[in-house]
């Protein structure tokens, strides 16, 4: 008895005491019968819940990231902030993945899906390397990306993430989600921030700018999307793509740089 009351729970309630058998068919398990040697449990419901309608995980994130190119490169900058719902798991996220010294890839999503999908990118892209005696291009590694997760279209995979590397066409910028699209542009923004950084790219991007300004461009966007977007925070970090790869710019926490600006404005 102490058993039964310990196992009784809002989804199933015993009725009777149960001996182990041998049987596998419906009264074996107890689904018809209540004879006293049997388990009869019934399954209740969850409220909402429908007949015949799959659920999928709902995936409660956000975040703020973006790349842009301009004359000397492309400038990636995120934040480092993970939340589920409204809980802050982590201020110190790496959402800057480096897939190969020319190759950047950012984390927008689904923290797993990303890192998986682009550690297995990272892969893919140095087997083309042994394969072909020379680097692959920015394209062809987005396109690999794009061709792994469209196999997993409508299956739950949470991935919005730019590909950013030089190559020998010069520099290269491409977006891939998790279904399965492609697109080639020369500035993007993904997360629950992107509105606020698309604002503050408009009004300052510019090919001609130099690396100074890009730098500060792609800091400024990120810290107003975190001011703003309660879902992004933590610290900026900067990278920067250039004919000799990617570096690590900067790491600014958005407390400090909250500080700077708003002393810049008085």
């Amino acid at each position: 008895m102490a058993l039964a009351s310990v196992l009784k729970s809002e989804c199933a309630d015993f009725e009777q005491p149960f001996t182990f058998g041998c049987g596998f068919d419906d009264t074996a398990v107890g689904f018809d019968e209540t004879s006293g040697d049997r388990l009869n449990f019934t399954l209740k419901r969850f409220e909402g819940e429908e007949d015949g309608i799959e659920r999928k995980i709902e995936f409660l994130h956000g975040t703020t990231t973006l790349a842009f190119k301009f004359q000397h490169g492309v400038i990636v900058a995120v934040d480092s902030r993970a939340t589920a719902g409204s809980y802050i798991a982590s201020q110190t996220v790496k959402k800057v993945i480096e897939i190969n010294p020319y190759l950047l890839g950012t984390m927008a999503g689904g923290a797993a899906d990303c890192s998986f999908w682009e550690r297995l990118l990272a892969r893919q892209c140095r087997i083309y390397e042994l394969r072909n005696k020379e680097r692959i291009s920015v394209a062809a590694a987005s396109k690999l990306l794009a061709n792994m997760v469209y196999q997993y279209k409508g299956m739950g995979l949470s991935m919005g993430t730019m590909v950013c590397g030089w190559d020998k066409r010069g520099p290269g910028l491409y977006y891939v989600d998790s279904e399965g699209n492609r697109v080639c542009g020369d500035m993007f923004a993904v997360g629950s921030g992107s509105m606020y950084a698309y604002g503050v790219l408009d009004s300052g991007h510019r090919t001609d700018l130099t690396i100074e300004e890009a730098c500060d461009l792609g800091r400024r966007a990120i810290y107003q999307a975190t001011f703003r977007d309660a879902y992004s925070g933590g610290q900026v970090n900067l990278y920067r793509v250039h004919s000799e790869g990617w570096e690590r710019v900067s790491q600014d926490d958005v407390l400090a740089l909250h500080h700077q600006f708003q002393s810049q404005k008085a």
